[in-house]
């Protein structure tokens, strides 16, 4: 995504990052955006009003009245996690789908993947989640469901709406009247939910699986968001011993010391890390909780009588960490998305290899490198996607059709029209980024299979699909479930369900090592696959407008890197991936050796900020932390944002650092950004936390020296 647009838009400019859009939200009142457009405080200020909001869901939903994909009165579902406790946002995003002629099913405040559950359900055309994910409180955004399979908006789409949303007069929709009611659906899709998770199919969990899960105990932890009280009350239907939940406020504290993305980076969190002094973890209280009952209970967990374990989400719900209490070791073991997904592919091919020996194992770029060779190995057929699960669903939905056409063809009473086999193939090779295409194959799937058999047949696709699992390293993880529908007929669906991916990892572990030995157990769910090196070193607060494919700091950055890799005895080449061109990745591969790895930067598109991410065998790790060091350097110099309040904050904190470590007690800074800026200067190793206080770490002393003498033109 590609800021400052002015006056003149580019026909390809995309208001949306990986998932929807997410900002800094900030009231339509305040003073600094008078006289500016909803639009214009997106695009120039950088931040999100309620004007903006309501702007948002008016043009999508108008969009798809005027393309006839959905008729005045129709219904667009509507959820939302708890950082908006005053509902300024959400209210907002209703009078948007009310202006635009439709009717909002409220589902209050839901896990993400609660919206197109519910939406294809009830058959509704759309759905928004108001939702910032794992992002800091003090932002909110909205990501956007299909009535197609309940995909996300892919490139194409995203380019269609972002026109629309520049286009809409803002003064005149403030002036239109709300013309559909809105309809309160909270409590029919709870209980749609809790069937759902709790189903044999979608759980995996046996009769038998539930007998052994009582000795279990799981502390839950939703981050404070939508997950609170409904993933702990499944986890005790599902039959486990004792289930603790801890951080369930709902009081708009979302992710705050709680949640996934604290755990990144993480494989082991240690005694010393909660310390109460200087302990990254030392204010997490569900890892307390953690270190807490295992310790108690560790007698019990020696023995095999008891374990202890974690499951924490995201403040939305869909992604998932699963955390075990390590007896051995007084530590908690880390499973992150990689680990989770793995374990799951396990559990499929051993327990049905005829139906998934060669199904697909799709992960993102962001995952370990020895993830999809332990998949080969295990039979499954990986595939390696860019980051963001609508990039898993993509891929799902060309199997799906492609599916569904193999199954026409092999029917003796039909045959595919010549005009939709073309279609098909020139998708297939184009790799098209537009999920109403999709839309369109599938019609005309649904149109001969009616005039070959009478009616529209069941949708039974997975029972021959060749998916297995989707996986981001993040925890966004992507099993099919089955979901019975409204009217009586049954789908396939394909969504990233945290509380799916819990309760599936916990029925794999459970079937693959009961009756192990104490400790083979805890080896295998650590380390399920060999792990190989996994760094990601970031830089927030930056002008990303100034990093895109062939611009002056993506040239030079790529050179640095290829120059290192040589040095470091590696050849180096640049992969595309057509699904996020502006992405900059290296493969890298030994000169002596098999050895690969993968070196790749790249904008977030859910936060401020741009990552460096490392990934290949350990013996390479510090080669790797070279190459990485060295790039991201010429990240802080080239794309800092000297206008950002945040950057302002930062160079203040690492001031009063300079000379000395700094208690916490005695750091000066403002309040309302005090947790979120120390969180984030950590995340970029800038500071660390000691007995003594703060401190800059050797890349915060360089840094603040490179602000005090910056360099005459860091990109040339």
């Amino acid at each position: 995504m590609r800021k400052q647009i002015p006056a003149a838009v580019p026909a390809l400019f995309r208001l949306q990052g990986t998932d929807g859009i997410r900002r800094e939200v900030r009231p339509a009142s305040s003073e600094e955006f008078k006289g500016l457009t909803p639009q214009q405080v997106f695009l120039e200020r950088g931040c999100i009003t309620e004007e903006f909001m309501e702007l948002y869901a008016y043009a999508h939903v108008d969009q798809l009245i005027q393309k006839q994909e959905m008729l005045p009165g129709d219904s667009i579902v509507v959820g939302w996690d708890p950082r908006d406790v005053q509902g300024t946002y959400t209210n907002a995003v209703i009078r948007g789908i009310q202006k635009a002629k439709g009717r909002a099913l409220v589902l209050g405040v839901v896990p993400t993947p609660l919206v197109p559950t519910y939406m294809l359900y009830k058959g509704a055309k759309g759905g928004f989640m108001i939702t910032a994910s794992h992002n800091p409180k003090d932002q909110n955004g909205i990501k956007t469901f299909l009535a197609y399979r309940g995909m996300k908006l892919l490139p194409d789409n995203d380019i269609e709406l972002t026109q629309k949303i520049l286009a809409v007069d803002h003064p005149s929709l403030k002036s239109t009247l709300c013309r559909v009611e809105s309809e309160d659906c909270r409590e029919e899709a709870l209980e749609l939910f809790r069937r759902f998770s709790l189903h044999p199919e979608n759980t995996w969990i046996s009769p038998e699986q539930t007998h052994s899960f009582k000795q279990t105990v799981v502390v839950v932890d939703p981050a404070n968001g939508a997950l609170s009280g409904i993933a702990a009350e499944v986890f005790r239907k599902a039959g486990f011993g004792r289930v603790v939940e801890i951080n369930a406020k709902r009081d708009g504290n979302v992710n705050l010391y709680s949640g996934v993305a604290d755990l990144e980076g993480h494989s082991t969190i240690n005694a010393a890390m909660i310390d109460k002094k200087s302990g990254h973890f030392r204010k997490h209280k569900a890892v307390l909780k953690l270190f807490e009952l295992g310790r108690k209970l560790k007698p019990q967990i020696l023995n095999g009588e008891k374990r202890v374990a974690g499951a924490v989400f995201d403040a939305d719900g869909d992604r998932f960490y699963r955390l075990e209490y390590d007896p051995f070791k007084d530590a908690l073991l880390v499973l992150s998305g990689d680990e989770t997904a793995f374990l799951q592919g396990m559990f499929l091919i051993a327990k049905d290899p005829k139906r998934y020996k060669n199904a697909l194992y799709i992960n993102t770029v962001e995952s370990d490198l020895n993830a999809a060779v332990a998949a080969r190995k295990l039979g499954l057929k990986a595939q390696l996607t860019a980051v963001g699960d609508k990039w898993i669903l993509l891929r799902t939905a060309f199997l799906i059709a492609e599916a569904r056409l193999k199954a026409l063809k092999k029917s003796s009473r039909l045959s595919i029209p010549a005009p939709l086999e073309r279609k098909w193939n020139a998708m297939r090779k184009q790799g098209t980024l537009n999920a109403h295409a999709f839309q369109e194959i599938e019609k005309a799937v649904d149109a001969l299979e009616k005039k070959g058999k009478g009616e529209k047949q069941p949708d039974d696709t997975s029972r021959f699909l060749a998916f297995a699992v989707g996986s981001e390293e993040t925890g966004h993880n992507i099993t099919p479930g089955w979901l019975a529908l409204e009217n009586g007929s049954r789908m396939p669906v394909f969504f990233g369900n945290g509380l799916k991916s819990a309760l599936n990892t916990f029925a794999a572990t459970e079937f693959l090592f009961h009756g192990k030995s104490v400790r083979t157990y805890f080896s295998k769910i650590h380390k399920p696959f060999k792990p190989g090196f996994k760094e990601t070193l970031y830089v927030y607060y930056i002008r990303k407008e100034l990093f895109y494919k062939d611009s002056l700091i993506w040239k030079k950055v790529r050179r640095s890197i290829l120059a290192d890799a040589r040095t470091a005895n590696f050849k180096g080449s640049i992969s595309r991936f057509p699904e996020d061109p502006d992405m900059l990745y290296v493969t890298l591969k030994s000169n002596t050796d098999e050895r690969t790895a993968g070196v790749f930067v790249r904008n977030s598109g859910t936060e401020n900020k741009i990552s460096v991410n490392l990934r290949g065998d350990k013996k390479d790790a510090r080669s790797l932390k070279k190459i990485g060091e060295n790039a991201v350097r010429l990240l802080f110099e080239a794309l800092k944002d000297s206008g950002d309040h945040y950057y302002k904050l930062e160079l203040d904190v690492l001031s009063q650092m300079a000379l000395e470590p700094v208690p916490d007690n005695r750091l000066i800074l403002e309040k309302r950004s005090r947790t979120r800026l120390l969180t984030e200067m950590e995340k970029q190793h800038l500071i660390e936390l000691t007995d003594k206080g703060y401190r800059l770490t050797s890349r915060g002393k360089w840094y603040i020296t490179s602000q005090s003498h910056p360099q005459t033109n860091p990109i040339n």
